[in-house]
């Protein structure tokens, strides 16, 4: 029988960490630097399905959307089931194997061919990123003491910045330099990347799958679905009982809608008011990733120092003046400095969120998985909410400028959640 894990242990700690510098590689390399530019190309500009005429550009944007979706779906009811039937670790593996290896498949998505293959392994790809990270984030409160929960979950983010570039490097010098690898075919390059992302994903997992405390598998009898939706009811009826978790969650689906907005349209703001080139593009990227590795560890270390609540405070401020700053930016050195501050309080705030959370469940509290479904859910849909908002506004004033501005709202709002939460506690009054 395999000993319990102990607590604040250095080598689980690292395997922990591990997860994200394995996975994250998908979500730099594949989602947001090459990927979309890959699908472009091979490509028409307005592709034909079921009659209907849509931008390749929207079609990409949809199967994002389908994705997230799916997952917001599923993710509370597989979660539930992974508490009830202990196992944790199984879904973990499930989602990272299907991800890689749905990864690994689009190295034979070639261009119009292929659309189909390619948008189902892309879609299974994003599903096995985003389940996994459910299952991933409620380890936390099993592996580390809450006095550790924000220099550990930093760590984390750290180890995941440090590897999607590390492997988005590897990557672009096969891309830019074939010749120096014998390539002749335009393509080849960025399919191999595909390859190597799904390789490296399941590769470095394995060392998680083996520190990570065992799975504690009881019979399963019945509709598990429905005892998966049960436990859900079980969590979200403890909720009601702790007034500062449920205001936190509040105002992480508010600021998430923005902070997340950014992330996500970062790029096209920068290409189509700014036009920026490629590899401008790809620089703002890796720029992005390595300071957020410093603002994961500095607000780990400014929480310590004045508390979560008023890191929180803070960082909500400053994505506040990057709304402002991004709207009135008006050549590219500029938009360098908001980029470099996106990245700043992108690693500090996605790192602090996960750690605050975690304090706030109730005592005693062995369900993580549950509770960090509703964490998940929360984030998906606010990926929804805020892309929809930007589009909506971009849509009816005709200005991406606009859009950028209004995502202040959801910052504001989440600040006057915040200052009215007790951030060190579940329970009492805040």
């Amino acid at each position: 029988m395999k000993l319990p894990i102990k607590l604040n242990d250095k080598k689980t700690i690292n395997a922990w960490a591990l997860f994200d510098w394995a996975n994250s590689s998908y979500s730099l390399v594949i989602a947001t630097a090459i990927f979309p530019a890959y699908f472009a190309s091979v490509t028409d500009p307005i592709i034909h399905i079921m009659g209907l005429e849509i931008p390749n550009s929207a079609l990409y944007a949809y199967a994002v959307a389908f994705a997230y979706i799916l997952i917001a779906f599923a993710s509370p009811a597989l979660s539930g089931i992974a508490d009830y039937s202990g196992r944790k670790k199984y879904f973990l593996r499930f989602f990272t194997t299907m991800g890689a290896t749905a990864c690994i498949a689009m190295f034979y998505f070639k261009g119009m061919g292929e659309l189909y293959l390619g948008l189902t392994a892309f879609v299974l790809a994003t599903i096995g990123f985003a389940g996994g990270l459910v299952f991933y984030n409620s380890y936390l409160p099993e592996i580390a003491s809450e006095d550790q929960f924000d220099k550990v979950s930093a760590k984390g983010f750290a180890f995941g910045y440090i590897g999607s570039v590390i492997l988005l490097l590897i990557n672009l010098t096969v891309i830019m330099k074939p010749d120096w690898f014998g390539i002749e075919n335009k393509s080849l390059p960025v399919r191999i990347a595909f390859i190597m992302v799904g390789l490296w994903w399941i590769g470095f997992s394995q060392v998680t799958f083996r520190y990570m405390p065992a799975d504690k598998r009881t019979n399963l009898s019945g509709n598990v679905v429905n005892r998966g939706f049960q436990e859900l009811r079980k969590v979200w009826n403890r909720i009601q009982h702790y007034p500062n978790t449920k205001r936190f969650l509040l105002a992480f689906f508010c600021y998430s809608a923005g902070v997340q907005t950014v992330l996500y349209m970062a790029s096209t703001f920068a290409e189509k008011e700014l036009h920026f080139t490629t590899s401008e593009l790809i620089a703002i990227i890796i720029i992005l990733q390595l300071v957020a590795i410093g603002g994961a560890y500095l607000f780990a270390s400014f929480s310590k120092w004045k508390g979560n609540k008023f890191s929180l405070l803070t960082m909500l401020c400053v994505w506040i003046l990057i709304c402002v700053a991004a709207y009135t930016v008006v050549d590219k050195s500029q938009f360098y400095f908001v980029a470099a501050a996106v990245g700043l309080v992108m690693g500090g705030i996605q790192s602090l969120s996960r750690s605050t959370y975690s304090k706030l469940l109730p005592p005693g509290e062995e369900d993580t998985a549950s509770f960090f479904s509703f964490y998940d859910v929360l984030e998906k849909s606010a990926i929804v909410l805020g892309t929809f908002s930007f589009g909506l506004i971009e849509t009816m004033t005709g200005g991406m400028r606009n859009s950028v501005l209004a995502l202040a709202a959801f910052f504001l709002i989440g600040i006057i959640i915040i200052s009215r939460t007790d951030l060190h506690k579940a329970y009492g009054k805040s």
